[in-house]
């Protein structure tokens, strides 16, 4: 209604004024009286207007005044998008990327975050006893651990390993074999406290490469969550597969025939709790890492092969993710305030970056319950901020809205909608409050919880028309990534403002020291 009024005000000022200047001039040269210079006194022009003409005046520097606030602004990009990267001399056809120093490689972007440890201090100095850890049980609130109680956690579990005679070096290979949960963080971070290497198992890799890779990595300790992975654990034990196992601490719930399966084979069964209590009878100082020194062990899937174990310094992962802060920080800075959603495998290095970035500015991190189906019920629970995505749920997200359109009418709608609010994405204008999202698109902005202001997608090709339409329908700034495990994670990105789709490789080149 206000704007209709202001609307309205703003053309009846123009007939207002119209009206009286012509009643002011003779038709003999309008032009000429336009000239107001020429008058002997400006003010005197104006007290000669009468009331209506300057009301209308009035209303006109209001809507002036109103549009020029309340316009959406375009994104600025960080560098020319003509000329995001340059050739690097006697390099071989490598390229630098015009965003950072041109003499120097970055290898972070806070100077008390420099290994992974440090990282969780940051978050943890800012945040302190506020939420950090969630999940969730079916049809209930999320419940949260505080960035505290997961500092105190880390520290009794890793003095609990470090009491059974684990060693707080990076000779010292400790894996985790579980679906993301904060357990997975929690022994990952008693891992970097005490300076041990995290190895990340999991199911799609096969018991083939799971028995490759305890072997070939001479672990000693595995935290796995369920009972039925510690028996397939136990199983390669029994088979004198993988001898060097000797102990297995579960996250959840075990039976005594458990024990004693693992006791007829030499390895000691344990719940996670139990030693974190022994960790609080045997309390150890922490022992923090360096930034050259290894803190994960990232095996491939092995399409070519055995499994191959990538070996990440701490300063890797944090050279990394500091050059995805270089590309967004203009624009997107995280905050204590951000809330991102956990669904996509811990195991693998996307996921851990994009949650490491989090971390460091002291934000939440909420797991789903464990089943994709049920991960929009999660979202619509936790009103997340920043989504790590593979482009094939982000299909399925396309088919399902427009499955929903079940008549050719709607779909018609729907395109049109998406190309209106398209043509501002292209000119840099990201926005959940446009008339189109009103009408069209706030039902699908809310089905994610209504608050994404960033999601992040890798791990394969994204189709252009799928990324164009959820670009416009979301209303958030959408990244695609392209990396691998070798280079720790993503090693190009999309630049902000530069919202064409399928060709990061090309165009959008990262800071990242690899050492």
């Amino acid at each position: 209604m206000l704007a209709f009024a202001l609307v309205a005000g703003s053309v009846w000022v123009v007939l207002e004024l119209s009206s009286t200047l012509m009643e002011k001039m003779q038709s003999r040269d309008l032009l000429l009286g336009l000239q107001l210079p020429e008058l002997e006194d400006l003010g005197q022009f104006i007290r000669s207007l009468p009331t209506s003409t300057l009301l209308g005046l009035g209303a006109l520097t209001a809507v002036l005044a109103y549009w020029i606030t309340t316009r959406p602004r375009s994104i600025v990009p960080p560098c020319d998008l003509r000329h995001q990267s340059q050739e690097v001399q006697m390099e071989d056809g490598a390229r630098r990327s015009m965003m950072g120093s041109r003499s120097e490689l970055l290898s972070y972007y806070h100077e008390d975050a420099k290994t992974m440890y440090e990282v969780f201090q940051r978050g943890l100095h800012i945040t302190g006893d506020g939420p950090f850890l969630g999940s969730r049980l079916p049809n209930q609130p999320y419940t949260w651990l505080s960035y505290k109680e997961v500092s105190s956690r880390a520290e009794l579990l890793g003095s609990g390993l470090l009491s059974q005679g684990c060693q707080p070096n990076t000779d010292q290979f400790i894996g985790v074999f579980a679906q993301s949960r904060p357990e997975w963080i929690i022994s990952e971070l008693a891992c970097y406290t005490y300076s041990m290497v995290v190895v990340p198992l999991y199911d799609t890799l096969g018991p083939d490469a799971i028995r490759y890779i305890i072997k070939t990595a001479e672990i000693s300790t595995v935290i796995c969550d369920k009972p039925e992975k510690a028996t397939v654990l136990l199983e390669n034990v029994q088979r004198r597969e993988t001898p060097g196992l000797k102990m297995i601490i579960l996250m959840d719930a075990f039976d005594a025939q458990l024990v004693e399966e693992g006791q007829k084979c030499g390895v000691h069964i344990q719940a996670l709790k139990d030693v974190e209590a022994l960790g609080r009878d045997h309390h150890r100082k922490p022992v923090p890492p360096a930034p050259d020194d290894l803190s994960i062990v990232c095996f491939t899937s092995g399409t070519t092969g055995d499994p191959k174990g990538v070996m990440l310094t701490h300063g890797n992962v944090v050279a990394d993710f500091a050059g995805f802060l270089k590309v967004t920080d203009k624009v997107i800075f995280p905050n204590q305030d951000d809330v991102l959603i956990s669904f996509l495998p811990l195991a693998h290095m996307f996921e851990r970056l994009i949650e490491s970035v989090v971390i460091c500015h002291g934000g939440r991190i909420g797991f789903f319950q464990g089943d994709i189906r049920l991960l929009p019920d999660d979202m619509k629970a936790l009103r997340p901020t920043i989504f790590p995505v593979v482009p094939r749920l982000l299909n399925r997200m396309y088919d399902k809205i427009f499955s929903q359109a079940n008549n050719s009418v709607k779909r018609w709608l729907l395109n049109f909608a998406a190309k209106r609010k398209g043509a501002e994405v292209s000119r840099g204008v990201i926005r959940s409050d446009s008339i189109w999202d009103k009408i069209f698109f706030h039902k699908i902005q809310a089905s994610l919880g209504g608050r994404l202001r960033m999601i992040i997608t890798g791990a394969a090709p994204a189709s252009p028309s799928v990324l164009g339409f959820l670009r416009a329908a979301l209303g958030c700034q959408v990244y695609e990534a392209y990396g691998q495990t070798e280079c720790t994670a993503g090693c190009t990105f999309t630049t902000p403002g530069d919202w064409t789709s399928g060709e990061t490789l090309i165009r959008d080149f990262t800071l990242q020291h690899m050492h």
